[in-house]
């Protein structure tokens, strides 16, 4: 009796449920189904890809590639390259450069420049070499040669009558050392600057004599210093110009760029 007092509630509770469920069941599958219609205004056109081409290279730079030299920042992006023959404000006073804006180099020097700014970045991570010249063809060689040719700057550029100088082999590179704010580290003179102030045999001489600081010292150290790790040689009338090799060197194993 006890059970079939409690039971039949039970009963009556689960068939009230099932009805329940049957008849949302229903309600639920009778809702019709929308379809999403594409029409002209809900279609949004595909945007192309965009693509941003690489720089044209000069007709100079490309005659460069043509040579098998090597435009430096090819190698590494970090260096700057800032050269000094595309202006007019240089000691010829005039543009040498038309068109070229690229630094480049022969190979073996390239490579050697990519390991002195390794070991410049090592030092000091924030700052970089900043190349003011490098490869430089004869034609423009020729250029320079006659715009000093019978005065007393004749002496700091190479005859191309008899052969040329480093840079006409790629193997040479005019360069300083640029800080983290883009600034030029203070050397004592400007890059071309024609005088004993850019002398190298006696610097602590010319602190001395008040004609640098001791601060353009210690920076002119710094860069023959990473130079020379990279295999580079200074020149002793210019702080700012390296040669990686000697002058008989190149002309057993490398060629003229014409």
């Amino acid at each position: 009796m006890i059970i079939l007092k409690y039971s039949l509630p039970i009963l009556c509770l689960l068939l009230t449920g099932c009805s329940f469920l049957s008849s949302h069941k229903e309600e639920k599958e009778s809702i019709p189904l929308v379809e999403y219609e594409h029409t002209p205004e809900n279609i949004q056109p595909r945007k192309e890809c965009s693509t941003v081409s690489p720089p044209e290279r000069s007709e100079m730079a490309l005659y460069m590639d043509s040579l098998g030299l090597i435009n430096i920042v090819d190698l590494d992006s970090s260096l700057v390259v800032k050269l000094m023959y595309t202006q007019a404000d240089n000691f010829t006073g005039e543009v040498l450069y038309d068109n070229l804006t690229e630094a480049y180099l022969h190979p073996d020097a390239a490579y050697a420049l990519i390991e002195a700014q390794k070991v410049l970045k090592r030092l000091h991570p924030s700052y970089s070499l900043i190349i003011y010249d490098a490869a430089r063809p004869m034609s423009v060689q020729k250029k320079m040669w006659n715009v000093v040719k019978g005065t007393s700057k004749y002496k700091y550029v190479s005859n191309p009558n008899r052969g040329g100088g480093l840079h006409n082999y790629g193997l040479a590179v005019d360069i300083s050392i640029q800080d983290s704010l883009g600034q030029p580290l203070p050397m004592g003179t400007k890059v071309d600057h024609l005088g004993m102030e850019a002398h190298i045999t006696d610097e602590i001489g010319l602190v001395h004599n008040g004609k640098i600081s001791e601060t353009e010292r210690q920076n002119r150290l710094l860069l023959r210093k990473v130079m020379k790790e990279a295999g580079f040689r200074a020149l002793p009338s210019e702080w700012w110009h390296f040669n990686f090799c000697s002058r008989d060197v190149a002309k057993q194993k490398y060629k003229l760029i014409p």
